[in-house]
């Protein structure tokens, strides 16, 4: 299911972190790495172009923006194995029509705004996760967290039950299975924000709500045809998911975006507070 995996970089530390991540996920999917970088050829100043015409100093930036491209990361990504591309224009736009013309399955790239920009949803992974079709894995701890050893494979996808949530588990159990990974669902009933989060695996929160939306999840997982383990937690959505996979040592979170592009496309559907705070890497479907 995902054989070609996209790796965009603008050669900063947390792209070096990440690229651990990009490496166990080829592993673990065996799938193609290809790295793009996206450079601005009208970034230069006025004083450049009074001592030099403009077409002279793009062609600089482009070939300094090629030599960087093919050092990065050589022994990590060998380029007999990796290809690696060079594009110009806005970041994001320039990710996303590379990815869908390419027909790459998944982009993997760490977020790189401050905390002020990431609430906002300015950064550049925020504008790739709301345009691009296909799956995205991003991280914002790349640099302080390493991957969990190749063969701890456990990964929780968060269902709300909603319409799209079929779509969600469906890619999910298939990805899962790709990855030969244990899939386990987690599903948050609202409920007091000042309340630490509870899980109807433990009595005191077993209740009538927590029963039926077992029983919708179970009819969910039959229509999809996976057998995953499921999680009903009672609490805000965010601290539930985080505590799920905390609890679980998940190495992969999945959450879903909605089909839609747009201003108030995907990215409406993202808790994107989740990829900031989230212990593992996030994959939005």
């Amino acid at each position: 299911m995902i054989e070609n995996i996209l790796f965009p970089v603008n050669f900063s530390p947390a792209c070096f972190a990440m690229a651990p991540f990009v490496q166990r996920a080829a592993a673990v999917l065996s799938a193609k790495v290809t790295l793009v970088h996206v450079f601005d050829p009208t970034a230069h100043s006025s004083f450049e172009l009074y001592v030099r015409p403009l077409p002279e100093v793009e062609e600089e930036r482009r070939n300094l923006a090629q030599d960087k491209l093919s050092s990065f990361l050589v022994s990590e990504f060998p380029p007999f194995h990796n290809a690696r591309a060079l594009a110009c224009g806005d970041v994001a736009t320039q990710i996303c029509d590379f990815a869908r013309q390419r027909r790459f399955d998944l982009i993997v790239m760490p977020t790189h705004a401050g905390r002020f920009r990431r609430m906002l949803l300015g950064s550049t992974t925020a504008k790739v996760l709301d345009e691009a079709d296909c799956l995205v894995m991003t991280t914002q701890h790349a640099e302080t967290i390493t991957p969990r050893p190749l063969e701890h494979r456990e990964w929780v996808c968060a269902i709300g039950l909603t319409a799209d949530s079929e779509r969600v588990l469906r890619y999910a159990a298939e990805v899962a299975a790709t990855a030969h990974a244990n899939l386990s669902i987690i599903h948050a009933i609202p409920g007091d924000p000042a309340l630490p989060v509870q899980f109807d695996l433990e009595e005191e929160v077993q209740s009538a709500e927590s029963q039926e939306a077992r029983q919708r999840l179970d009819k969910l997982q039959r229509v999809v045809g996976s057998q995953a383990r499921t999680l009903v937690a009672i609490g805000p959505l965010k601290q539930a998911l985080l505590e799920a996979a905390r609890r679980l040592g998940a190495d992969a979170l999945i959450i879903g975006r909605s089909p839609e592009a747009g201003s108030f496309g995907r990215i409406r559907d993202l808790t994107y507070t989740v990829i900031r705070d989230a212990p593992c890497p996030v994959l939005s479907i």
